[in-house]
């Protein structure tokens, strides 16, 4: 159903995650890499920020539960198993060679305004809507319970409310207030952060509904069948990018000069900025598939590898099999 609270709130915190992590650390939060970097080179840059995101599975089970989505089955088959590795792999292979995902790309190239970004968002966006609506006939979108249109709204209860309203404001406090005057320019002080800008990120996907396949699948329903559109990801646009797009003009990463020193001025917490530095004239032929092939495992499943991830934890032998598959293709 459409969930206009609840996803705005939850894009407000995808915004303190991934803006965050740009001005204080001055790295871009593309969860792909930094995956797979957690698990084939570990470092302070990507350990933190996935273990942060794999924690905030905490705070959402023990305050709103509710907020869970309700998971398909877990495998229970061969051909699910098989199927399951299949779609990792996918989503591993067209990652790695597409060079990011809905984060990476969507969210945060978006915001920098960036060409190549616009390029692979277009490519794996309308892969994965032609995918959804073209496998079993558009019966892959599943329709929302007891028949109803999935456009019509739902609101969050009182407890729900207060749980994500006070999460937004106290992260937004923290982000803009308590980070810049009370840690300093440090290795010590950037993993802090990374750790929190996962946390942040990990409960704005359980918020907005990003978390959530079923969610995500229907966002694409409205070629074949309007009554199960759900249209709440069109927040996520509106108050995700928007106000990062905001930030990144006013910050203007590695061109904004200090006006003490007269030098480009740093990120809060690092000496330097980390920013993709590949262009249009970078673009081939395998980050064309990889793009093709991460939307086509978007359209299929509707998860991305920062719902995978949380997923994992709450479905382990889903996330077995996803992550497995994930890794072979970041290996091919």
């Amino acid at each position: 159903m459409f969930t206009p609270v609840h996803t705005s709130l939850g894009a407000l915190l995808l915004f303190q995650g991934s803006t965050g992590l740009l001005v204080h650390n001055g790295a871009v939060f593309g969860i792909s890499s930094l995956l797979s970097g957690c698990v084939f080179n570990p470092s302070r840059d990507n350990v933190p920020i996935i273990a942060g995101l794999v924690s905030s599975v905490v705070p959402v089970l023990f305050f709103s539960p509710s907020l869970i989505p309700s998971y398909p089955s877990t495998p229970s088959s061969w051909t699910s198993l098989v199927s399951t590795l299949g779609t990792g792999f996918l989503l591993g292979w067209g990652t790695k060679n597409g060079r990011g995902c809905t984060s990476g790309h969507m969210l945060c190239g978006l915001s920098r305004l960036s060409p190549r970004s616009l390029i692979a968002t277009v490519i794996f966006f309308t892969t994965a809507l032609l995918t959804s609506n073209l496998a079993s006939g558009g019966q892959n979108i599943p329709a929302c319970a007891d028949g109803m249109p999935c456009y019509l709204p739902v609101y969050p209860t009182v407890s729900e409310l207060v749980f994500m309203a006070s999460t937004v404001v106290l992260t937004s406090i923290a982000n803009m207030f308590v980070v810049p005057k009370l840690l300093h320019r440090s290795e010590i002080s950037k993993s802090m952060f990374a750790y929190l800008a996962g946390l942040q990120f990990g409960m704005g996907l359980f918020f907005s509904g990003m978390a959530d396949p079923a969610k995500v699948l229907r966002f694409f329903a409205f070629v074949t069948d309007p009554s199960r559109f759900d249209p709440s990801l069109a927040l996520v646009v509106l108050l995700g990018i928007g106000p990062s797009v905001v930030v990144h003009q006013l910050v203007k990463p590695g061109q904004k000069l200090d006006k003490n020193t007269d030098k480009p001025a740093r990120p809060t917490l690092a000496e330097t900025w980390r920013l993709p530095t590949a262009t249009v004239s970078d673009i081939d032929w395998r980050f064309v598939t990889g793009a093709a092939a991460f939307g086509l495992a978007w359209g299929l499943r509707g998860v991305c590898p920062g719902p995978a991830i949380l997923r994992s934890i709450l479905q382990p032998v889903w996330g077995l099999a996803e992550m497995t598959g994930y890794m072979l293709g970041n290996l091919v």
